[in-house]
C-alpha cells in the first residue's frame, strides 16, 4: 500500500531543456563565379549587343518588360561570343556533375536581355531546362536586381517570416558585370525594374539536352 507522501511527481529543474539538433532540408544550390579571362571583353561585347539591336529594334518580348531582348536564341554561337560560350559550357557541365547528371550531352541556348529605364522581367522559370543562367555584360548604378523566389510552395502560408529557420523570404541578388550565375531551371525568377538611363544588359542562357 502506498501512502500520499510516496507518490511524488518528479519535475525537471527550470531550464533543463532537449537537446535539439538541426537538419537543414530541401537545400537549392545556385552557382556564382567571377572569370578573370572575360573582364577584357566585356566592352566588345556590350557594343555587339547595341549594333544587334540597332539592326533589328523590335524586342523579341516573353518576359522582358521595358527594353529589348533577341529574337535570336544562338546568340553564343556567334564567333565574338566564343570565349564566353566556352566559360558557360564548362561552368554547366560542372554545376551539372555535382547535381549527378553525367554523361548527358547538351546544346546552350542564348539571347540578350536589355533593360532601358524602368525596363524589368516578370516572374517566370526556364521549363525544361537542365540548369540556366546569367551572364552581366553591363549593371549601372540603379540596376534592378535579380530575384529568386522561395521554391518552397507551402512556406509562404507560415506565420515565420524572414531569413531565418523555416520563414518565407525571397533572394535577392546583386548583379555585377563579369559575373555569371547559374540556377536550377525550376526556380522561379524576376528582375526588379531598373533606375539608370544607361541600359542594363544580360546574356541570358539554358542548358538543353541534346535531342
Amino acid at each position: 500500500m502506498t501512502t500520499a507522501d510516496d507518490e511524488r511527481v518528479v519535475v525537471q529543474p527550470f531550464g533543463a531543456a532537449p537537446a535539439l539538433q538541426p537538419y537543414d532540408l530541401f537545400a537549392t544550390r545556385i552557382w556564382q563565379a567571377r572569370p578573370a579571362a572575360l573582364r577584357g571583353h566585356l566592352d566588345a561585347w556590350v557594343a555587339e549587343v547595341l549594333r544587334m539591336r540597332a539592326a533589328n529594334p523590335q524586342p523579341a518580348g516573353r518576359t522582358n518588360r521595358g527594353g529589348w531582348n533577341s529574337g535570336d536564341m544562338t546568340l553564343l554561337e556567334r564567333p565574338i561570343f566564343a570565349l564566353l560560350r566556352e566559360a558557360v559550357h564548362t561552368g554547366c557541365a560542372n554545376a551539372l556533375r555535382e547535381m549527378g547528371v553525367v554523361g548527358v550531352s547538351f546544346d546552350l541556348q542564348s539571347w540578350v536581355n536589355l533593360h532601358d529605364r524602368g525596363g524589368f522581367n516578370f516572374l517566370h522559370v526556364h521549363e525544361g531546362c537542365l540548369l540556366s543562367g546569367s551572364f552581366y555584360l553591363k549593371v549601372p548604378p540603379g540596376s534592378g536586381r535579380f530575384v529568386f523566389r522561395d521554391p518552397r510552395p507551402g512556406v509562404v502560408h507560415g506565420y515565420v517570416k524572414g531569413a531565418v529557420p523555416n520563414g518565407y523570404s525571397d533572394i535577392q541578388l546583386t548583379p555585377e558585370a563579369g559575373l555569371m550565375v547559374l540556377f536550377p531551371c525550376w526556380m522561379e525568377h524576376y528582375v526588379e525594374p531598373h533606375e539608370s538611363d544607361e541600359p542594363r544588359i544580360v546574356i541570358a542562357f539554358n542548358a538543353l539536352p541534346k535531342s
